[in-house]
């Protein structure tokens, strides 16, 4: 955990480091040593009962009794609120920081911020803390960037360094792909969808730096925060608060529309919904690609388990039900053709070799116990499709 590697990074004490130090490597043990102990009581449970699962659901309650499984549900939500502990401290102790964050309106390098009160939060959202974090995106009263700096600050915490120096491995992973996927592509446009502070909005531009690239989320505070944060880094993004089911462009206008661990906070209407509007606004020969965790039936019922734990434990209710769609339904019911979906599995784009990385990635996919499970040895996994069409 090397802290954050921007000039938005609070001013933190030798204190304040230790106590995110900890967590990180708290959160890192219960993720990867913890869990590789529950998966083997499991198995070792499973062989004795005779049972067989095939479900992720049926493992769920089979687990619920195993005194290790609520050891390590309790270390993890635990954890968990731990990671937004650690940080808020910083944060109430540097107001200075963030108010200049909070009013930052600059433009030295390209970037704009647009703003719509006529935007609001949904009632799912304001009715609960996603994934514990206090405050939501949305944050506590005030119209700060508060929400914006817990959530950048504590995400560096959470991940405990297997996201990127800038927390923008995803990014960098995704937008990569694609153009070693695509290489007759050559975007205008690139829309990020839900993309909170711009964590993984500001690969796209470093990858096609010619693009204009929009991000877009209904935060205002994380649009506040990413704006400042881009402009730091000296990368111009225009952010815009926008619902993913209205999306602000004309039809056939993006070349590429991109979502990162976004649609599983989303209800299964709203996603259909945000399909048919990014099918609406790509280009002939348009890109939809979206960075998520694999589906249910893509894995065996122990992974599928673990990787829905959020569901019941982390405030993430949206989260099984997602994973139990069918992915190529979701892009067919919006208008993209079944031979355009795709999906694939890739290594963390700035950990290897763009040869290796290339090897991966622009293969069938291929899934593992390290897709979509933070540890050193994560793997990313995409899924989408491209609009029939030429590009013009």
């Amino acid at each position: 955990m090397a802290g954050l590697q921007h000039s938005l990074a609070l001013n933190k004490n030798l204190d304040q480091r230790a106590r995110e130090r900890f967590t990180s490597s708290m959160r890192a043990w219960v993720l990867t040593d913890l869990a590789s102990q529950m998966q083997s009581d499991y198995e070792v449970a499973r062989e004795a009962d005779g049972a067989h699962h095939e479900s992720g659901e049926a493992v769920h309650q089979f687990l619920k009794q195993r005194g290790l499984f609520k050891w390590y549900s309790s270390l993890r939500c635990a954890t968990q609120e731990l990671v937004w502990q650690s940080v808020l401290c910083a944060i109430e102790s540097d107001p200075e920081s963030i108010a200049r964050i909070s009013s930052f309106r600059g433009t030295e390098h390209g970037g704009s911020l647009e703003l719509s009160a006529a935007i609001a939060m949904p009632a799912y959202s304001e009715e609960m803390d996603v994934h514990l974090m206090p405050g939501n995106y949305q944050g506590g009263p005030g119209d700060g960037a508060e929400a914006g700096a817990v959530y950048d600050n504590g995400l560096d915490v959470f991940s405990f360094g297997v996201m990127g120096e800038n927390l923008d491995d995803i990014g960098h992973s995704m937008a990569n792909f694609c153009r070693l996927k695509w290489p007759d592509l050559n975007p205008q446009l690139i829309v990020d969808v839900g993309c909170t502070i711009g964590h993984n909005t500001v690969p796209w531009k470093q990858t096609f730096p010619h693009a204009r690239v929009h991000g877009l989320d209904i935060a205002a505070p994380c649009l506040k925060y990413g704006h400042a944060r881009a402009e730091a880094l000296g990368i111009a993004i225009d952010f815009k608060q926008a619902a993913c089911d209205e999306l602000p462009y004309d039809t056939d206008s993006v070349d590429v529309v991109f979502s990162s661990m976004f649609l599983h906070e989303l209800p299964a209407e709203l996603i259909k919904k945000f399909f048919n509007e990014a099918y609406r606004v790509l280009k002939p020969g348009g890109i939809l690609i979206n960075m998520e965790l694999p589906p249910n039936d893509a894995l065996g019922a122990y992974e599928a388990f673990y990787l829905d734990w959020d569901c019941f434990y982390n405030n993430e209710p949206f989260y099984k039900g997602f994973r139990d769609l069918s992915y190529p339904g979701l892009c067919t019911d919006a208008g993209f053709s079944a031979e355009e979906f795709f999906q694939a599995t890739m290594p963390r784009f700035t950990y290897v070799s763009e040869s290796e990385f290339a090897d991966s990635a622009c293969s069938d996919a291929a899934f593992d116990a390290d897709t979509g499970r933070l540890s050193d040895t994560i793997t990313w996994y995409a899924f989408g499709a491209r609009k029939a069409g030429a590009l013009a």
